[in-house]
């Protein structure tokens, strides 16, 4: 994984943000039962991707309870890798966006390399990361509370495409804060801008 873990000089404005939902929280004992992206361009959300995935294996209740997707839900839906093609042709070499994004990346990675012998290599943003820095006050940087904290409506929220959603929405409020923080400080060093 390439990845993007230096402190950003540039905040983007193009980017696939991403979000999975799985079976359990081992990438190399658990399974991808949702894959979700969003396509932001120029800050503009321009296309979604959500698919079911068939894990071929049993879904606990407390997964059941979180995400509400349930093992009926999961029978009829297509398998991982034909999912995962779908997706990488979705996410192309685009920079990945995500909430913890390398637990989502370390399943996406480890089916890549089981069904197709090959990494996704793709840059990524942490907005978790982004969150430490910019609401250092709160006591717990988890998507929902960093949600409630700018009063979102997370209603729906442990579904993959909501958690995109609000992941970007997150995403945008810290690109708000950082440009305040540009403006201040060139105010403070009096320059045109």
């Amino acid at each position: 994984m390439a990845g993007m873990e230096k402190s950003l000089k540039v905040y983007p404005e193009s980017y696939v943000v991403l979000d999975i939902e799985t079976t359990g929280f081992s990438a190399d004992r658990d399974e991808i039962i949702e894959l979700s992206a969003l396509r932001i361009v120029n800050n503009k959300v321009t296309e979604e991707f959500s698919e079911l995935i068939n894990p071929c294996c049993y879904v606990s209740s407390y997964i059941s309870n979180l995400t509400g997707i349930t093992q009926q839900m999961l029978y009829d839906a297509p398998l991982a890798p034909e999912v995962l093609e779908r997706f990488i042709d979705f996410v192309s070499d685009s920079m990945i966006m995500g909430h913890n994004v390398t637990f989502d990346i370390g399943f996406i990675n480890r089916n890549m390399q089981k069904y197709f012998n090959s990494g996704f290599n793709n840059d990524y943003i942490d907005t978790l990361k982004l969150a430490r820095k910019f609401l250092p006050q709160l006591k717990s940087h988890k998507l929902g509370l960093i949600a409630q904290h700018f009063n979102f409506n997370t209603d729906g929220m442990h579904r993959g495409l909501k958690d995109c959603i609000v992941t970007n929405m997150c995403y945008q409020k810290f690109l708000q804060m950082h440009n305040e923080q540009q403006l201040k400080q060139t105010n403070a060093l009096g320059l045109q801008i």
